[in-house]
């Protein structure tokens, strides 16, 4: 398997059209190559110079926790480190001033396969930037971790009035899309030019291949992204940051482990499994007790399960969260709530209805819907469909 950054190594055509450009650079700790040489040691090597270096949300180096602001620095060469992620929306998007010396911006970030996942949203901020400052992108696209199977799609793309940093565009929450194919779908749709936006993309894999099939390490894009099971969990485990109940920050299994201070494990396992006479498969429950470091409830013991994927080609994430949610608020109604603090930039919305794209799961919850009444929520349709194939030809349209 060849990612973007790998054939822009192997290519002499690709990397000639950088020499001697004015380059700026979107980049993170995954922005590596087969052999995890860091992007910018790379690009050094093949001669390209770097006017500036951009850092999405958890910064550049991926220090940062979530929705925590980061200021901007100086690379340990000296170039400057531009912060796409602020107190302000207005934050994440590169500034005028800062694209005004470049002649092209690159982009490689590694994205995990669900529209929450904010990389994926900079990215488009940042092509909108280049766009009007007249500098053309390039996006060096790595493989979505969770495989291009769009029959495994989950959620439906989100009303208008719900679309926000963890989901500016109509986009399923599982979307067996790449970061690249997003890119240019947007640039299509917003009337980018051929020329503004070409997408380096990936070769080497079958469209059923998840990140298991990569020949090199899953590196962690983030800090709470550390492995391929926590991406495979992940596009339903997010909704957890919804609620009040913990998604496993703070421990060394981040959205595979979940509870509360006053939730009993093999109580909720026991209700899940109940559950799963509707279909749910894929994954087991290990009832459990943990004691996060930070976050909710840090450094109180919490009861709770981790969820383990035991068969990834069946397990539904968004689906079976979506359950044990349910589950959760059934067994302690007193106890459970939807978050209504800020949210990602947004105070007017409950999290929970921003990431599943509208307030109707959090309803049918709260009314007591029935696992089967949920999972209509999560069923993509032709809209969905639609979508998936639009950014497929923009990103065919768009490649290099």
């Amino acid at each position: 398997m060849q990612t973007g950054l790998d054939r822009l190594v192997a290519t002499r055509n690709l990397c000639r059209s950088l020499l001697g450009a004015r380059v700026g650079l979107l980049a993170h700790p995954a922005s590596v190559t087969r052999d995890l040489s860091p992007i910018t040691s790379v690009l050094r090597s093949l001669g390209i110079r770097l006017e500036v270096l951009f850092g999405p949300e958890h910064g550049y180096g991926g220090e940062a926790q979530d929705m925590v602001g980061v200021s901007d620095q100086r690379g340990a060469c000296g170039t400057l480190v531009r912060s796409l992620y602020g107190d302000r929306f207005e934050d994440l998007s590169p500034a005028a001033d800062d694209l005004a010396g470049l002649d092209v911006l690159l982009i490689d970030l590694q994205d995990v396969g669900a529209r929450y996942y904010t990389f994926v949203w900079t990215a488009v901020l940042a092509l909108r930037a280049a766009s009007r400052a007249g500098v053309r992108v390039v996006v060096l696209d790595r493989p979505n971790p969770l495989g291009r199977d769009e029959t495994h799609n989950e959620g439906r793309c989100q009303q208008p009035a719900y679309r926000s940093f963890v989901g500016l565009e109509p986009v399923p929450i599982r979307h067996a899309l790449t970061l690249g194919e997003i890119v240019a779908w947007r640039a299509h749709v917003e009337g980018v030019s051929p020329e503004g936006l070409r997408v380096v993309a990936v070769q080497g894999l079958a469209r059923n291949d998840h990140a298991t099939s990569w020949d090199r390490p899953f590196v962690p894009p983030s800090p709470n992204m550390p492995t391929y099971r926590t991406a495979l969990v992940y596009p339903g485990a997010c909704l957890l940051e919804g609620t009040n109940v913990s998604e496993g920050r703070g421990t060394t299994c981040p959205f595979e482990v979940l509870g509360a201070p006053w939730l009993d494990g093999v109580r909720l396992a026991a209700e899940v499994a109940r559950l799963r006479l509707t279909g749910l498969t894929g994954f087991r429950l290990r009832p459990m007790t943990f004691r996060p470091m930070f976050h909710k409830y840090a450094a109180t013991v919490c009861g709770g399960v981790q969820v383990h994927p035991v068969d990834g080609e069946v397990f539904r994430p968004v689906a079976t969260y979506l359950a044990i949610v349910a589950a959760v608020r059934g067994l302690y109604p007193e106890r459970f709530r939807f978050r209504t603090e800020r949210y990602e930039f947004v105070d007017t919305i409950p999290a929970f209805d921003l990431l599943t794209g509208s307030g109707e799961a959090r309803e049918r919850i709260e009314a007591g819907a029935s696992v089967q009444e949920l999972l209509e929520v999560v069923r993509t349709g032709e809209e969905e469909r639609q979508m998936v194939a639009a950014a497929r030809r923009a990103g065919a349209d768009r490649s290099m």
